[in-house]
């Protein structure tokens, strides 16, 4: 009787966590939608086209395409050629923000892509392979009168892939190339108010540079930078969740050191995980704000990865110990064959990042796909995690396949079982199927919000109300993270209770210190738990 009554207030605890973790989810995504902006906003720039005659185009003189000190400029080609002006001599200069905007620490990052408008010509034609060489320039300057300041210059080559829809013919001269857009730009801060762009297209017959590439007419960009609303937003979940975190994680480890054994591999697992957690949420970006830092973005691509390892890892583990069999999983090297692709498959995304976000904290204009040599070695890198995650999750299934066919072959032993012992594992094998149904829900959601984000427009509108999908998808998988580590940590700490000395040597057949674990596989200096010695009991018969 006492047994039943313990597992009923057991499982009502349950179903008033999981409410409340429900309610705190939907409040996640309603913050999202209904509060925060667009995570981003894209904005077009079309190129002025400066003359520069300067002899040997002196690097500190920066062409601006309007205010104080504004560039001559050229309508068009044309005029060009009419004024006998060189393609040396012609700068293609982009002002950001647009005229009577600012920029601001609070958009942190930015991120360009190029367009070319190329036109058709008989006696200029675009060959096949086309290469174009970029001679770039960025610089910056908080106030309208200063002098502006150099960031970074290189010399930068893009590969051009262009259709043209028409027969190549006099009559189609005038046309533009259908081009691919190209990398151009990525910085990982915007510190400052005002920032200028100086493009040049050298041309140099003898070497081959900027020659076969087309009549270029325009060069356009499209600047991408996250919305300043949305970052606010993003800080303050960030800064509420840390301390929520950090708690939950205390109260998890103290429970863990009062037991009388030392912490087993699960509980060390979802610490670690607990840890990982916390290291995403910690708003380190509200430093940005008054920091030029522009390695944000190579730091939570880290933390990301650091996450998503540990959880990959966290959930082989947590069905190993589930397993039930004769084998002793309580080490991290009996996984080695599940965890190792994970380790493999995170190092090799980890080298890729520092190959490509790592050189742009040097050069912004760099990007690892403009090469051949380049391109192959992210595609090798990429490649090999993919396998990697693939013989992963073949892992994955197989054990959850195993753990789940231990368990039905378990539960026919229960009937023989006193009523207290019985709810007992039933109340175990109920919360690793509520676990197991929760990770599964956590990554059906990622995946589906995922979709919805990239095929919706972005917001949807009923009435009067707009509701932002993206944000939606950004802070409510955010916190659904959270939630699903605060659960675990919740859900899994030992338990401290137990039963009296008659109930103990009666109902339960267990020793009166046995706490309730929710592990299954456990052994401490008290000896085995109880599903423990059940599985070892039916695996021998």
């Amino acid at each position: 009787m006492a047994g039943a009554i313990i597992e009923n207030m057991s499982t009502k605890k349950l179903c008033i966590v999981g409410g409340i973790l429900l309610m705190f989810q939907v409040i996640a995504f309603l913050v999202g939608g209904l509060i925060a902006p667009s995570p981003t906003t894209a904005v077009p720039y079309t190129s002025v086209k400066c003359i520069d005659i300067r002899k040997n185009h002196h690097k500190t003189k920066w062409l601006v395409p309007w205010g104080d000190k504004p560039c001559e400029k050229l309508k068009d080609f044309d005029e060009a050629v009419s004024r006998q002006i060189e393609a040396n001599d012609i700068v293609f200069a982009v002002h950001v923000p647009l005229p009577s905007k600012e920029m601001s620490p609070w958009f942190q990052f930015m991120l360009f892509i190029m367009q070319l408008d190329i036109a058709f010509k008989m006696d200029n034609d675009l060959k096949e392979n086309a290469e174009v060489t970029l001679d770039v320039s960025l610089a910056y300057r908080d106030d309208m009168l200063d002098d502006w300041k150099e960031i970074a210059h290189a010399i930068e080559i893009r590969k051009l892939k262009c259709t043209f829809g028409s027969p190549k013919t006099l009559e189609s001269e005038g046309r533009h190339y259908d081009c691919d857009f190209l990398p151009f730009m990525e910085i990982g801060s915007v510190a400052h108010k005002y920032y200028l762009i100086n493009i040049r297209l050298p041309v140099n017959e003898r070497k081959g540079i900027n020659v076969g590439i087309g009549e270029i007419k325009d060069i356009r960009l499209v600047g991408i930078h996250q919305n300043g609303g949305f970052t606010k937003v993003w800080f303050a979940m960030k800064t509420f969740l840390t301390p929520s975190i950090l708690i939950i994680m205390v109260w998890y480890w103290r429970r863990i050191t009062l037991m009388t054994r030392a912490p087993v591999l699960l509980e060390k697992v979802i610490f670690a995980l607990g840890i990982s957690m916390t290291f995403i949420n910690i708003p380190v970006e509200w430093f940005s704000i008054g920091f030029d830092w522009t390695w944000m973005l190579l730091f939570g691509d880290i933390r990301q990865g650091i996450f998503y390892a540990m959880l990959l890892s966290f959930w082989i583990i947590f069905c190993g110990e589930h397993m039930m069999d004769q084998n002793e999983r309580n080490r991290l090297s009996g996984y080695w064959k599940q965890v190792g692709p994970i380790a493999v498959g995170s190092f090799c995304l980890f080298i890729f990042d520092m190959c490509e976000r790592g050189v742009q904290l040097k050069n912004p204009f760099y990007s690892i796909w403009t090469t051949e040599i380049g391109t192959e070695l992210a595609m090798a890198f990429i490649i090999v995690a993919g396998i990697c995650l693939c013989l992963y999750f073949l892992f994955l299934c197989f054990m959850v396949f195993q753990v789940f066919r231990n368990i039905s072959g378990k539960q026919s032993s229960l009937p023989v079982m006193s009523k207290a012992r019985r709810l007992h594992y039933e109340g175990l094998i109920f919360r690793f199927k509520f676990l197991m149904l929760i990770t599964l829900a956590c990554a059906a959601m990622t995946v589906i919000f995922f979709i919805v984000s990239q095929v919706t427009e972005g917001h949807w509108k009923w009435g009067d109300i707009t509701i932002q999908v993206n944000s939606a998808f950004f802070t409510g998988i955010y916190g659904m993270w959270n939630l699903y580590v605060f659960a675990l940590m919740f859900l899994y700490a030992p338990s401290h209770k137990n039963y009296g000395e008659d109930q103990s040597n009666g109902d339960l057949g267990v020793n009166s210190g046995e706490e309730l674990q929710l592990t299954t596989t456990i052994t401490h200096v008290d000896g085995p738990t109880e599903v423990y010695k059940l599985a070892r009991k039916e695996a021998q018969e």
